[in-house]
């Protein structure tokens, strides 16, 4: 009987374990469309994409890599409402913290970045309005083609604080998620090097689990056991 005790409490907490996964969890969504006045790709579809956003959740925060491909490089323009990155942030409390550009890993400790949340809704020229963005403290190094100190950078990695993914995966009026303001790389599909403007991620629905699935699912589990405990005293004696 104590060894059959010991085998129930090992299978209540397999069953603990399945009802309740970990909380840790990434989305990545791709840059696939473009508004770059001049370009092959302006207001359309470009399969190849642009780069990458990567969210994961930590904790009671949630982590951004934005990482551009083909020698794209970020700027601030005003069709890009003169930040590097866009998205939707109105959460009470959220703040940005710890933004860095990188170039291709290699953090570019020259320029100074930072980020905002809770803003008055901007737009971003044929991408749709935005509350939140992370943009250069000295607006004027990272101003259109303009080399940047240190070099252009090619990625972006941030903080937002007191959020979940759900929070910062909704979309906008235009159907965007998040949007970008960069200069063609010479390499990039369907667009010219030299030009810029903003690139989108169109909103991608992501399935939610079923409200409720884990706590009955570890009631039932557990009556299950309960059953289970019950047949093997009356076999046993």
């Amino acid at each position: 009987m104590k060894s059959f005790g010991v085998v129930l409490a090992g299978a209540a907490l397999l069953a603990a374990s399945a009802a309740f996964p970990s909380v840790s969890h990434a989305d990545t969504f791709t840059f696939t469309s473009c508004h770059i006045s001049g370009s092959s790709c302006n207001g359309g579809i470009n399969p190849a994409g642009f780069g990458t956003v990567t969210l994961a959740q930590s904790g009671s925060n949630v982590t951004f890599d934005v990482v551009l491909n083909n020698g794209n490089t970020f700027v601030e323009t005003g069709s890009g409402g003169g930040n590097l990155f866009n998205f939707l942030d109105t959460v009470s409390g959220s703040t940005v913290t710890g933004a860095t550009g990188t170039i291709n890993g290699v953090t570019n400790t020259q320029l100074a970045i930072t980020g905002a949340t809770n803003q008055t809704p901007f737009m971003a020229d044929g991408t749709g309005f935005f509350t939140a963005s992370v943009f250069c403290v000295t607006g004027s190094d990272c101003n259109g083609g303009s080399p940047q100190p240190g070099g252009n950078i090619t990625d972006l990695h941030f903080t937002v604080t007191n959020v979940t993914l759900a929070q910062l995966e909704t979309s906008n009026a235009a159907g965007n998620l998040f949007s970008a303001d960069i200069l063609c790389g010479a390499t990039q599909p369907g667009c010219t090097g030299g030009l810029t403007g903003p690139v989108d991620v169109s909103i991608v629905p992501i399935p939610a689990p079923i409200v409720g699935a884990g706590l009955p699912g570890l009631i039932l589990a557990c009556a299950g056991l309960v059953g289970l405990a019950r047949r093997r005293r009356q076999l046993v004696v």
